[in-house]
């Protein structure tokens, strides 16, 4: 497999609670992830490096082992298949790849080596390596120097400097033995006791007695504020699953333009788009068009060479009388921001922003 296709099989997590990375396994059309980067989610989003998203389905969650399932919704067919590793062969000094999004930012690659095949923590054995991990690695792959898978990357041991883990696909394997009779249409939680599969919420597994841990079959619920911001973005037809990249925090594209909603310093919402960057030449044009402009009650604005059209307001407002309004304008400022970009690039000559999704 080459590097450009391990690319390809690589996918971003997001969801309400943050963002992590996942892979796909072509042979039982799923991707795989760590338990702590879904954990309280049943529906999210996962992204390629194209910022296209997909919705997705937790369909299966082993919390003993961290390890999730996820169906999506979309044609994958025509990613890698990833070739799951002889972990006999894993030994010190060994070469690795660990590919994943870190602190959500765009796919990375990065290499190290094996420092331990067989590290014991949390009564749970993992492949220690010095490779770069960090938050939002989590459920992403490490490849053998053959491109092989083998270990799902973990970043949730917070005092383990300049080492990063992976879960050795050994432990993966023995999930995937037994998902035949996997009901894909539901939520499931594997029993560490027996590996029962169960699908309703229960106290004790109904199988062996083991205790279940306790509301781990319930879901995450929403805050007001993003239940209104959901609202918003429902009424542009899109779905705000497919948005979330954080608590109270969205992201998503209308036409052309990049839409960023999320919380400032507690106290404002900020409805902000980058459309346009100013042209390197004969800028009094476009100055003067951005100074005057009256786009009430959006704003248009500049850092650096990027132009944004933004709308701020105080979270208080969104509980008054102007509620209904507020909502109204978030949505228009996706169409208005659509609009701008057109607007700036046929008029003035702005290129569009790097961030803008072109067809």
């Amino acid at each position: 497999m080459e590097k450009k296709n391990i690319y390809n099989a690589v996918y971003k997590v997001n969801h309400a609670g943050g963002s992590g990375s996942c892979f796909y396994l072509k042979k039982y059309n799923l991707f795989v992830t760590n338990y702590h980067v879904v954990e309280g989610f049943k529906k999210l989003a996962i992204k390629d490096n194209n910022k296209n998203p997909f919705p997705a389905d937790v369909v299966l969650v082993n919390p003993k082992r961290d390890i999730a399932l996820l169906a999506a919704q979309g044609d994958f067919s025509w990613l890698p298949d990833i070739t799951l590793a002889d972990l006999a062969s894993v030994g010190i000094g060994q070469k690795i790849n660990v590919a994943g999004y870190p602190f959500g930012m765009p796919f990375t690659v990065t290499e190290g080596t094996v420092s331990s095949p067989k590290q014991l923590m949390n009564n749970n054995y993992y492949i220690q390596t010095d490779a770069a991990v960090n938050p939002g690695n989590s459920g992403g792959p490490m490849f053998n120097e053959n491109d092989e898978l083998i270990a799902i990357t973990v970043s949730k041991f917070n005092d383990a400097d300049n080492t990063g883990f992976g879960i050795p696909v050994t432990a993966l394997q023995e999930i995937l033995a037994g998902i035949d009779g996997l009901d894909r249409s539901t939520f499931n939680v594997q029993c560490h006791g027996c590996d029962e599969f169960i699908n309703t919420e229960e106290e004790f597994c109904p199988s062996c007695g083991e205790k279940m841990i306790e509301n781990i079959f319930c879901e995450r619920g929403l805050t007001d504020l993003a239940v209104f911001c959901e609202e918003a973005i429902g009424d542009l037809g899109i779905d705000p699953v497919l948005a979330r990249v954080g608590n109270e925090s969205w992201v998503f594209h209308q036409g052309s333009s990049e839409i960023r909603i999320f919380v400032y310093n507690r106290a404002y919402l900020i409805c902000t788009s980058p459309i346009n960057i100013l042209p390197k030449k004969d800028l009094e044009a476009v100055l003067t068009y951005l100074v005057g402009a009256d786009l009430s009650p959006y704003q248009l604005g500049i850092d650096g060479n990027q132009i944004f059209l933004s709308y701020r307001l105080h979270i208080s407002d969104i509980f008054s009388d102007y509620r209904d309004e507020i909502k109204r304008n978030i949505s228009r400022l996706a169409l208005k921001a659509d609009e701008q970009d057109n607007f700036l690039a046929e008029q003035y000559g702005c290129e569009f922003s790097e961030y803008a999704k072109q067809n």
